[in-house]
């Protein structure tokens, strides 16, 4: 069973910087194994993937809206993944999901491949 609890949501500028943070624990999880991404979901839309970055941290992945702009890292020391968003976007406004999902390769980008969830975090961009 493993646990992902998100943090660093908020309201934020245009423009402005937030980092996310997501805490995974559980009582024989390996985090060293896992891949981590990030999803968002706004109102009225489909969750849709964000970032994510595999077991190794030497393959990352991001949806082309965001490249750039958003950075997704992965510190095993302390079973923790983050996104830093940079020149936030009033379009990205949203809740952001942690995602964790026991699989080898390449970043992953679909939903599906990912069994683990967090609560989610609002992130509101104000323009």
């Amino acid at each position: 069973q493993v646990q992902l609890e998100e943090s660093g949501g908020g309201l934020v500028q245009a423009g402005d910087s937030v980092r996310l943070s997501c805490a995974a624990s559980g009582r024989t999880f390996a985090f060293s194994l896992y891949a981590m991404g990030w999803f968002r979901q706004a109102p009225g839309k489909e969750r849709e993937f964000v970032a994510t970055i595999n077991w190794s941290g030497a393959s990352t992945a991001y949806t082309d809206s965001v490249k750039g702009r958003f950075t997704i890292s992965r510190d095993d020391a302390k079973n923790t993944v983050y996104l830093q968003m940079n020149n936030a976007k009033p379009e990205d406004t949203a809740v952001y999901y942690c995602a964790a999902g026991r699989m080898w390769g390449v970043a992953a980008t679909q939903r599906q491949e990912f069994a683990s969830w967090g609560r989610g975090t609002q992130v509101t961009v104000s323009s």
